[in-house]
C-alpha cells in the first residue's frame, strides 16, 4: 500500500476526493492515514437516513469537534447535498475534508457543487505489483488485483457477488438503466471487446439496443469508474491509422468471470490477452500515482501494424507478448513505428528469462520492466 500513501501524503493539508470502484482499498487507506478523523460513513443506513433529511446537523456535528482532526466522509457520493455544507466548513472554519466515493457521476450529472476547485482530485486503482510481496502473476491474471480478491484462495463467489451486486444493481440504481437484460448483456459484450478495437454497431446489434444506447452503456462504465477507452494515436500519420479507441475494464478478474473463461495458464491465448490488460493497468496507475500524467495510447496501421502502447508523444512505445521467447515476428509493429516517428525507447514486454537487445529494440522480462516504470526510469 505504499505507493497509494504516498501519493496522498503529498496532499499536505489540502481537502481531497478520493474516487475508486468498490473494493480497491479507500476505506483501508483512509484508516491507516487518518486513524483519528472524525468519520462519517454513509453506507451505513442510520447515518445516511439522519443527513439526507437533515444535513445541517452534518455542519453542526463537525464544528462540535473543535475543527482538530481531519474529516472522513466515505461514499459522499450518496448525499451531494452534503457538498454545500462542506464548502461552507472549508470556507468559514478551515475543515480539513477527505472526501471518498465510488463514483463521482450522480454528482457531476446533477451538477452539485465539487467544491470550486477547493479539494484536491486522487483516484485509487486495483493493487499494483509492487504493493503485493511475493507478487505472483498467475494469481493476479486469475484472480485480478481488487485486495480481497487478489488474496482469496477461491475467489469465484466473491467476483460473482461484485458483479451482480455492484456492477448490475448499483450501476443500474445509479444510472436509472430501465433495460435491464440489454445491459447485462452489454457487460458481456463489453468484456469481448476488452482490449479491442470497440465496434459499436456488433455490441449495438448483439444487445438489442440502439448505437447511441451502446455509447451511453460505454459511457457509465467511465463515470463510475469500471473501464476507460484507450485512443489511438494519431499525430500526423504517414501511412492510415485505425482512430476507434479501444477499450479497458479497470480489473482483470471481472473480465475473466464476464467472460467465463476457464483457468488462465503460462502460454496459453488467454494467458497473452490477460497479460496486456495486467501491463496496461500497471502503465495507468504509475501514470497517475506518479503525476506525470502521460498519454497512454496505441497504433494500428490499417496494413495491420500495430504496437500495443504509445506512452507519451511518441517518447515510448512499447509491445506485449505473453510468450517467454520474443521471436523477429514480434518486432514488425515496433520497426513500423519507429520508421514514421523518432522513439526514445523501444521495448517488449515479455515473460523471457533474461534482458537482451535486438537492434534498437530492447526486450525486457515484465519484473524488470515493472521495477524500472516504478523507479521512474522508463518515462
Amino acid at each position: 500500500m505504499f505507493v497509494r500513501k504516498q501519493v496522498l501524503e503529498g496532499s499536505g493539508n489540502e481537502s481531497l476526493f478520493l474516487w475508486g470502484a468498490r473494493q480497491t482499498g479507500k476505506s483501508t487507506l483512509l484508516k491507516s492515514l487518518f486513524p483519528n478523523a472524525l468519520w462519517f460513513d454513509l453506507l451505513l443506513s442510520d447515518t445516511f437516513l439522519r443527513y439526507q433529511s437533515e444535513p445541517q446537523q452534518f455542519r453542526q456535528a463537525v464544528l462540535a469537534s473543535g475543527n482538530t482532526v481531519p474529516v472522513v466522509v466515505d461514499e459522499i457520493q450518496k448525499i451531494p447535498a452534503l457538498l454545500d455544507e462542506i464548502h461552507w466548513l472549508i470556507v468559514n472554519h478551515s475543515v480539513r475534508f477527505i472526501l471518498s466515493g465510488s463514483s463521482p457521476r450522480k454528482i457531476i450529472r446533477a451538477g452539485n457543487n465539487l467544491l470550486g476547485g477547493r479539494a484536491l482530485r486522487y483516484e485509487l486503482y486495483p493493487l499494483i505489483h509492487a504493493e503485493i510481496p511475493d507478487f505472483e502473476l498467475l494469481r493476479a491474471l486469475n484472480n485480478g488485483l481488487l485486495p480481497r480478491h487478489y488474496l482469496s484462495e477461491n475467489p469465484k463467489k466473491l467476483i460473482e457477488a461484485y458483479i451482480g451486486n455492484y456492477l448490475k444493481d448499483e450501476i443500474l440504481a445509479e444510472a436509472k438503466i430501465r433495460n435491464i437484460n440489454a445491459f447485462t448483456q452489454f457487460l458481456e459484450a463489453a468484456a469481448f471487446s476488452n482490449g479491442e478495437i470497440v465496434n459499436y454497431s456488433n455490441i449495438a446489434t448483439e444487445c438489442g439496443v440502439s448505437h447511441n444506447t451502446v455509447k451511453e452503456y460505454f459511457q457509465i462504465l467511465e463515470d463510475t469508474l469500471l473501464g476507460r477507452f484507450l485512443p489511438s494515436f494519431q499525430k500526423k500519420p504517414k501511412r492510415r491509422v485505425i482512430l476507434a479507441p479501444k477499450f479497458y475494464y479497470f480489473d482483470l478478474g471481472i473480465v475473466n468471470k464476464l467472460l467465463k473463461r476457464g483457468r488462465i495458464e503460462a502460454k496459453s491465448e488467454s494467458f497473452g490477452h490477460a497479460f496486456e490488460h495486467f501491463i496496461y493497468q500497471e502503465l495507468h496507475a504509475h501514470s497517475k500515482y506518479s503525476e506525470k500524467d502521460y498519454m497512454i495510447s496505441y497504433w494500428r496501421t490499417t496494413s495491420q501494424f500495430e504496437v500495443d502502447f504509445i506512452l507519451g508523444d511518441h517518447e515510448v512505445a512499447i509491445e506485449v507478448k505473453g510468450t517467454d521467447n520474443v521471436q523477429p515476428r514480434h518486432l514488425k509493429g515496433l520497426k513500423s513505428f519507429s520508421e514514421e516517428y523518432s522513439v526514445k525507447k523501444l521495448i517488449v514486454v515479455s515473460d523471457d528469462p533474461l534482458e537482451r537487445k535486438a537492434g534498437d529494440i530492447s526486450i525486457v522480462p515484465w519484473k524488470i520492466f515493472l521495477e524500472r516504470l516504478w523507479q521512474g526510469e522508463i518515462i
